[in-house]
């Protein structure tokens, strides 16, 4: 009889532990090739839109922040600049990922980075009864409850994303007709 394979828990599963959050972890195949939510979404059985990837970003005047946005969106960076106090702001290089939030790409969470940012989700993620961000691993994720999240690593709640044409055609692919 095969062993179930134990997961490991991720330092950001020890936060959610000692906050008292309650969450699963939920495994998935890696492709190196394909990191996107996309991908993730589809291993998981769950609509793109509840997968949240999450991105952090340089303003021009407050420094880095995060936004936490659904798979099937981009984030708005004009939204995003205007929400953290910026005039403008972009994605930071991937090289500069790991050294300031301790996570590599794919595998980026908004728990337990090396300091807290100040962090926006999307505003659609309250709507979910629960949605999936990374574990801080790649390969698995979190599976909560977005209140929980949000108020444990002290976010706010704003219109900072819009919806990427993959996210277009997965709404069309869910609509039959005839």
């Amino acid at each position: 009889m095969a062993k179930k394979q134990k997961i490991e828990k991720t330092n950001a599963a020890r936060l959610l532990d000692r906050a008292g959050i309650s969450y699963e972890l939920i495994p998935y195949q890696v492709d190196e090739n394909d990191l996107a939510a996309g991908h993730i979404a589809e291993q998981l059985g769950e609509p793109l839109c509840q997968v949240f990837k999450t991105l952090v970003l340089e303003g021009d005047r407050t420094g880095h922040f995060v936004c936490v946005v659904p798979g099937d969106s981009e984030v708005d960076l004009k939204a995003a600049a205007k929400v953290s106090g910026n005039k403008k702001c972009d994605l930071i290089p991937m090289k500069e990922l790991l050294p300031l939030t301790g996570y590599i790409r794919g595998g980026c969470s908004p728990v337990g980075m090396k300091k807290p940012f100040p962090t926006w989700f999307h505003s659609t993620a309250p709507d979910y009864p629960y949605i999936y961000v990374s574990a801080g691993v790649r390969g698995l994720q979190f599976k909560v409850a977005p209140a929980d999240l949000i108020g444990y690593v002290h976010a706010s709640v704003a219109d900072i994303a819009h919806v990427s044409a993959a996210g277009i055609a997965e709404a069309s692919d869910t609509h039959v007709t005839g």
